[in-house]
C-alpha cells in the first residue's frame, strides 16, 4: 500500500476506542453536576440556608470549572489527557464527598464550588474533545465533537432521574457520597486517551509555537475574540437553567416529577440536538448556524415565559432547549481547530470555555441573589433571552478559515 493510501486508511477510519472512553468520560463527568439543582430544596431545608447560599457556591463551581479548563487543557497538551483526567475525576470524587455534609456555607463553597469546579474541569469534554482532534481528520471533527457533546448530554438524561431518585430514597447527603465513589472509575477510562498535543494519528503541522506565541495570536484574532464572547452567553443560559429549573418548577406550582421529566427531556433531547449540530456544522456555516441557535433559545424562553405555564408547556419548552442545549459546543470547538489547527487546542478551547463558565458564574449567582432580592427568577430569565440576542450578533462577523500566521521563531 502506498504512503497516500495509507494516510487515506487513517484519515477514514475514526479511532472508536478513544471515542467510547472519551465519551464515558463525557457522561460521567456531566452527570453530576447536571442534577445540582435537585440537591438546593432539601439541602436547604435541611440547613436552613437560602437560595443565594446554595447558588454562590454552584456559581463558584461553574468558575473553577472555567478558571481551570484552559490550565488543564495547557497541561494536558504537553504531558498528556490521561494524568489531567485522572486527577480531575480524583478530585470531582472528593468534592462530591465533602460537599455530602456541608457543616458551613464556607463548606459547601469550598467543596461543592471549588472542588468539584476544579474536578469537573479537569474530567470535562473540553479535554476529551481535544484528545478526538488530534487522532480525527479534519474533515470529521465536527462530527465526532458531536458525538463527543452528545455523550455529556446522555449524562445528563441519566443522572437526573437516578439522582432525583437517589435523594427520594437515600436523602441529599447519602445520594452525593455514591455520586462520588462513582467518579472514581473515570481514571480507569481515561487511559486509552494517554496522548498528548504532540502525538496522535493526524499529523502535525511544522509550524511550531509557544503557549504565550499562541495566546498572543489567539487574543489578537478578531474572530476568536468575538466566538470568546459569544459563549460567555451559552454559559449564562444553560447554568441557571441547571441550577434553578427545578426550584422554579415549584414556584409556579407544577408538581417536582415535571421538573424531573424536563431535566432529563434536555438531556434526551440534547443528545439529538448535539449529534445533528456536529453533522451540521460539518456541512454548512458554523458561525451562521451558531446565531440560528442563540436565536431560537432566545425565541423558546420568550415563548415559555408569555404562554399559559403548566405541565405540558414545561415538556416542550423542556424539548425545545433541549435541541439547543449544547448544540453550540461542536461549532465552537471546530471553529477553534479550523482557526489555530490541534496544537494548543487544550488551551486555546479552554480559554473560549473560560468565558462560558464566566457566564455560567453569573447567571446561577444572579439566580440566586435576584430571587432572595424580588421573590422571582423572571429577571434572570429576560436577561438571558437579551443575551442570546446579543450572542446572536456578534456571531455575525466571525470568519471560517485559518488564521494568518506571520513567522515565528520555533518554540525551544
Amino acid at each position: 500500500m502506498s504512503t497516500e493510501n495509507a494516510q487515506a486508511g487513517r484519515s477514514s477510519a475514526l479511532p472508536w476506542i478513544i471515542i467510547a472512553s472519551g465519551c464515558l468520560i463525557a457522561a460521567l463527568g456531566f452527570g453530576p453536576r447536571s442534577a445540582m439543582g435537585f440537591f438546593q430544596l432539601p439541602m436547604l431545608t435541611e440547613t436552613g440556608w437560602d437560595r443565594t447560599t446554595f447558588g454562590l457556591a454552584m456559581a463558584i463551581q461553574n468558575l473553577m470549572w472555567g478558571l481551570g479548563q484552559p490550565v488543564f487543557g495547557a497541561i494536558a497538551d504537553r504531558f498528556g489527557t490521561w494524568r489531567v483526567i485522572s486527577a480531575g475525576g480524583i478530585m470531582y470524587a472528593v468534592g462530591l464527598l465533602m460537599m455530602a455534609q456541608p457543616t458551613t456555607p464556607v463548606m459547601l463553597h469550598v467543596t461543592g464550588g471549588i472542588l468539584v469546579g476544579l474536578g469537573v474541569a479537569g474530567s470535562s469534554f473540553g479535554l476529551v474533545l481535544a484528545a478526538f482532534a488530534r487522532n480525527v481528520a479534519p474533515e470529521k471533527r465536527s462530527f465526532v465533537f458531536g458525538i463527543g457533546t452528545a455523550a455529556g448530554s446522555a449524562g445528563m438524561f441519566i443522572f437526573a432521574p437516578i439522582s432525583q431518585g437517589m435523594i427520594d430514597a437515600l436523602g441529599w447527603s447519602d445520594t452525593l457520597i455514591w455520586l462520588g465513589a462513582a467518579m472514581l472509575v473515570i481514571p480507569i477510562l481515561a487511559i486509552p486517551l494517554r496522548g498528548n498535543a504532540t502525538s496522535g494519528s493526524e499529523p502535525q503541522p511544522d509550524f511550531h509555537q509557544t503557549m504565550g506565541q499562541a495566546l498572543r495570536e489567539a487574543l489578537g484574532h478578531n474572530s476568536y475574540v468575538l466566538l470568546v464572547t459569544g459563549f460567555f452567553v451559552c454559559g449564562f443560559q444553560v447554568a441557571f437553567i441547571t441550577a434553578h429549573f427545578p426550584a422554579y418548577i415549584s414556584d409556579i406550582g407544577i408538581e417536582a416529577k415535571f421538573a424531573v421529566l424536563g431535566i432529563a427531556l434536555i438531556g434526551f433531547f440534547n443528545i439529538i440536538g448535539s449529534l445533528a449540530s456536529g453533522v451540521i456544522g460539518q456541512r454548512y456555516s458554523k458561525p451562521f448556524f451558531l446565531k440560528l441557535l442563540y436565536l431560537g433559545r432566545s425565541v423558546a424562553i420568550t415563548a415559555f415565559l408569555l404562554l399559559p405555564q403548566t405541565s405540558t408547556s414545561v415538556v416542550v419548552f423542556s424539548v425545545v432547549i433541549g435541541l439547543l442545549w449544547l448544540s453550540t459546543v461542536a461549532p465552537t470547538n471546530a471553529l477553534v481547530a479550523v482557526m489555530f489547527g490541534t496544537r494548543h487546542l487544550g488551551l486555546l478551547g479552554g480559554i473560549v470555555f473560560l468565558s462560558h463558565q464566566m457566564g455560567s458564574f453569573l447567571g446561577v449567582w444572579l439566580g440566586g441573589y435576584l430571587y432572595d432580592l424580588l421573590g422571582s427568577y423572571d429577571p434572570v430569565w429576560w436577561i438571558g433571552v437579551a443575551l442570546g440576542l446579543l450572542a446572536a450578533v456578534v456571531h455575525w462577523p466571525i470568519r471560517e478559515r485559518p488564521v494568518d500566521r506571520v513567522v515565528m521563531a520555533p518554540a525551544e
